[in-house]
């Protein structure tokens, strides 16, 4: 009894002395990481806001308990989750710190010491927290699933479920409908005027996907012929649109029901559609997102259902099918759509070896059913495929920064040779977050003569001025990537009705030939404060739902879950997201609608991690 009575307390006295060191770790931890916090901080170059506040005597309280309740309650020895979430917090600090100083100053300074040393405290700091978060997802996923081993869930209803559906289309219709009167006959714009213009003139160009000009324009076009009003084709458009993104939303929750996700999950997402701004905004916007929006969320959906149910799906000619027309929509609604869907067919390929065959059929299929059915729309139209603007953004736009703040980078040959492409008058049109008005003026018959002149004349600018390069990068980009992003690209640009302001996150406008006509004065003005000032920014927490940037980490944070968790048929569907986005970081500015499936997919992701045994 003596000798179990020593082992005991030797055992008590080494837990104690454990959890004193890590008590005193999390207290230096809690302590570095709140001396670091306001580097990732707007603070606007008063850190007295912060530093000069019991306020920050409250974030080291908060981060000290936080940071020594979760290495109290976590496993140490777990190398694989302290690695995962150890790099996913590493890039989470990298782009808080980096976007901080791109929001207030317009660049970011690498010697600045501030910056090294808050990077490994911060990034320390958000590994714990991480760690612990995904530990209470685990231990919330295992107390459902003990639950629903004592009740006996419902089986699935046909005839009810096809009732649940209908209801489901009809109220996501009729909670949009005010809206759209509020802002009939919707909103014209991004380009909508353009899209118009080429089918009324019969003179068309593939700047823009023709699947969408020709169903925009088409319907315009036919409803003005018949009732002599462009706001009634305008209108008749966004209503086929509604139905087709209702349709959508109507199937996400069956597939929601089909998992059996719980019900309050599906409640959340039906309220969460049928009303959140963002969601109406662009189902309500003439621009192309939305359809290839939908596409790719019916894709996703489709990814996810081929790695649950890899044989029930490959028997079925109708999950194929479906597969097909969902990634065959999404490719012919924006030109991006083939470089994301590109990534995903080697790993496809990979994953599905029992299926090898078969899915090249697929993925076959698909990839020559864009290229067909592209070149023949161009071909029947005769429409101009001139342009390099498009892929040439990022080095148009690191020319010139180089160009406006150091110029000394340019000798005199090197000025001609960029002149030649880069007219002095587009030049001086630079703006740090905004590629298109240097971009518009870029010479493309001279780019084509001699490319090989002006990728050398890229490559010696680099060389000298790399971090010129980096930050003119960062500037049209941050946007997609930092929570805190101001989204002002437009600010000072005068378009058909007013000028944009403090706020460009919603192109709120009606482009001619349409006509503003407002049935809800008092709702339309609610939508235009959203759309064009800082409503949503002063709305703690919720104002992260309108932040690009803060559901990119969202996802980014859960997509490690999945692979932490080593559901990798999970990670497919996310891989198709992040390759998305990898594409519009590369693009002329930052914007929501370029992202839209992080608002469209909230819904699955959050349903994927609160109840990922489902899904």
């Amino acid at each position: 009894m003596e000798i179990n009575t020593n082992k005991e307390n030797n055992i008590s006295e080494s837990e104690l002395k454990l959890k004193i060191k890590l008590n005193l770790f999390g207290i230096m931890i809690a302590t570095l990481g709140t001396l670091c916090f306001p580097q990732m901080l707007n603070l606007k170059k008063n850190g007295l806001v912060f530093t000069n506040s019991i306020f920050s005597v409250l974030v080291w309280l908060l981060c000290m308990y936080a940071v020594n309740l979760s290495l109290n309650t976590i496993d140490l020895h777990d190398k694989r989750g302290w690695v995962i979430a150890g790099a996913l917090s590493f890039l989470f600090t990298t782009a808080m710190l980096f976007g901080v100083r791109l929001e207030a100053e317009g660049n970011v300074d690498f010697k600045d010491w501030r910056f090294w040393v808050s990077l490994p405290a911060l990034t320390c700091l958000f590994t714990i927290l991480v760690r612990k978060f995904w530990n209470f997802l685990s231990r919330m996923e295992l107390r459902k699933r003990m639950f629903e081993q004592n009740i006996k869930m419902p089986k699935l209803s046909s005839k009810l479920a096809g009732k649940e559906n209908i209801a489901v289309f009809i109220i996501f219709i009729l909670c949009w409908l005010p809206v759209l009167l509020a802002v009939y006959p919707g909103f014209f714009v991004y380009d909508a005027q353009d899209e118009y213009v080429q089918v009324a003139s019969r003179n068309f160009n593939t700047h823009h996907p023709l699947a969408h000009v020709l169903m925009l324009g088409g319907i315009i076009c036919a409803v003005h012929k018949i009732t002599d009003s462009y706001n009634m084709g305008i209108a008749a458009y966004i209503l086929a649109q509604m139905c087709l993104v209702s349709g959508t939303f109507t199937y996400l929750i069956y597939y929601l029901r089909k998992k059996r996700v719980s019900k309050f999950v599906r409640i959340a997402a039906v309220l969460y559609f049928a009303f959140f701004p963002v969601i109406v905004m662009f189902t309500l916007c003439s621009a192309k997102d939305a359809i290839f929006t939908s596409a790719f969320l019916l894709l996703l959906i489709n990814l996810l259902e081929m790695g649950m149910e890899q044989d029930e799906f490959f028997a079925s000619k109708r999950s194929i099918a479906f597969f097909i027309l969902s990634a065959v929509t999404m490719l012919l609604f924006r030109k991006n759509g083939i470089y994301a869907f590109i990534v995903i067919v080697p790993v496809l390929i990979l994953y599905h070896r029992k299926y090898r065959k078969k899915i090249c059929v697929i993925l076959i299929t698909i990839l020559a059913s864009y290229f067909l059915i592209t070149a023949s729309l161009t071909l029947i139209f005769h429409a101009q495929t001139k342009e390099n603007q498009e892929m040439l953004t990022v080095p148009i736009q690191q020319l010139a920064r180089t160009y406006k703040f150091n110029r000394e980078a340019f000798d005199d040959e090197d000025i001609e040779t960029l002149h030649e492409v880069l007219p002095e008058e587009a030049l001086a049109l630079y703006n740090p977050k905004l590629a298109d008005p240097v971009k518009h003026q870029f010479n493309n018959a001279a780019y084509m003569a001699d490319k090989s002149r002006y990728v050398r004349l890229w490559f010696k600018i680099l060389k000298r001025k790399p971090l010129s390069y980096f930050n003119a990068w960062l500037m049209t980009s941050y946007g997609f990537w930092y929570p805190d992003t101001v989204i002002d690209v437009y600010s000072g640009n005068t378009v058909f009705t007013f000028t944009y302001k403090d706020s460009s996150y919603f192109g709120y406008e009606v482009e001619l030939p349409g006509v503003r006509d407002s049935k809800i004065p008092w709702l339309d003005e609610a939508y235009r404060r959203l759309s064009l000032e800082l409503e949503q920014e002063k709305i703690p927490i919720l104002s992260m739902l309108y932040s690009p940037g803060g559901l990119f980490w969202a996802f980014a944070f859960i997509a490690g879950y999945a692979f932490y968790r080593r559901k990798y048929y999970v990670l497919i569907p996310y891989l198709l997201v992040l390759a998305l986005w990898l594409t519009v970081i590369l693009g002329p500015t930052y914007l929501p609608r370029y992202v839209l499936i992080l608002w469209f997919g909230l819904p699955l992701f959050a349903a994927q991690a609160l109840e990922e045994e489902k899904l």
